[in-house]
């Protein structure tokens, strides 16, 4: 599937040849709808590699995504669209053999949104040929995805487009050396934080649920704390965690220099290679925030754009010399 690293055992999944799950949102159907149909949406929390993605029958599309050194030329075409109620699409890959089909079916339950997926036709893979297609990685695929990441989109307010920052860069380096660069304690001190500020403590925990803790110095002295907490890491894809303030002793506090910041940041970060290069995109997106935490991370998006650009300035540095 090469979309997850879940290592946890898949719930939800049945027994058979085929997968179904079902997950219930406290979000109306609408919404839901929009994060499984609109590129825009489906981007941030399910494939960011998704070139184009329309809910027509017919529709076709393909992109690559790059797992564990090989990379998967996707296939996918739009079979049938029941708006706010149902889609499906075949699902392939190109130069393996085999089809499947993939269906989303939406039930409304009052303001709350029961999903169902089935992911249909995987023994055509041909798994004992191709173990990388096994069933047990499409399950734990979609239990992080429908479990945990659409949930997230689709209950926090991260479907709402202008509650989200998002910044790029392409770096003339190979993405393990940059997936390096944001996984290894010792490599984070050398670049992290804004220009001109130097890391004093890095320790970090990688792990789903572990903490990356971080002190950082300004030019002037002062000293500034923060921390990570770990929700997905698919090496060297994808990393996706809630960013914080901190103390000394990794309690969250609020922004030193803006009360009103929301306390929690949902980051993702997803790492692309082409070429030899890598372009690194970051989204933010506030979590479990208030209108007013909301309002301030909206006015302050000219501030995030420049302060990310410090930092990647010192990481371009930092990987020049690798």
């Amino acid at each position: 599937m090469a979309v997850s690293n879940v290592k946890s055992k898949p719930t939800g999944a049945a027994a058979g040849p085929d997968i179904v799950m079902e997950r219930t949102y406290d979000a109306p159907v609408s919404v839901v709808w929009r994060a499984i149909t609109q590129i825009d949406q489906m981007k941030q929390w399910y494939m960011p590699a998704l070139q184009s993605f329309k809910p027509e029958v017919g529709f076709e599309t393909r992109f690559d995504i790059a797992h564990e050194g090989k990379t998967f030329a996707h296939l996918w075409r739009v079979m049938e669209v029941v708006p706010e109620k149902k889609i499906a699409y075949s699902w392939k890959y190109a130069g393996y053999p085999g089809d499947s089909i993939v269906t989303f079916e939406l039930f409304a339950e009052g303001s709350r949104t029961r999903l169902k997926l089935t992911h249909g036709g995987l023994e055509t893979f041909e798994p004992m040929n191709h173990p990388e297609l096994a069933k047990k990685n499409f399950a734990e695929g979609w239990t992080s995805l429908i479990g945990s990441l659409l949930k997230d989109f689709v209950e926090k307010g991260r479907f709402d487009i202008q509650d989200e920052f998002a910044t790029m860069r392409t770096f003339d380096a190979p993405r393990e050396l940059v997936w390096k660069a944001f996984t290894e304690p010792e490599r984070m001190k050398e670049w992290w934080g804004p220009k001109g500020f130097k890391v004093i403590h890095s320790k970090m925990d990688l792990r789903p649920g572990g903490v990356y803790h971080y002190g950082m110095q300004s030019p002037e002295g002062h000293e500034m704390w923060g921390k990570f907490v770990y929700r997905e890491i698919v090496p060297p894809e994808r990393l996706v965690l809630v960013s914080s303030f901190s103390d000394r002793d990794g309690n969250i506090t609020r922004h030193p220099m803006a009360p009103t910041w929301p306390r929690e940041m949902l980051s993702v970060f997803t790492f692309e290679e082409n070429n030899g290069k890598t372009t690194l995109t970051i989204r933010w997106s506030p979590l479990n925030a208030t209108d007013e935490e909301r309002k301030t991370f909206s006015d302050g998006k000219p501030g995030m754009q420049q302060g990310w650009s410090g930092t990647f300035d010192q990481l371009a540095e930092y990987l020049a010399k690798q």
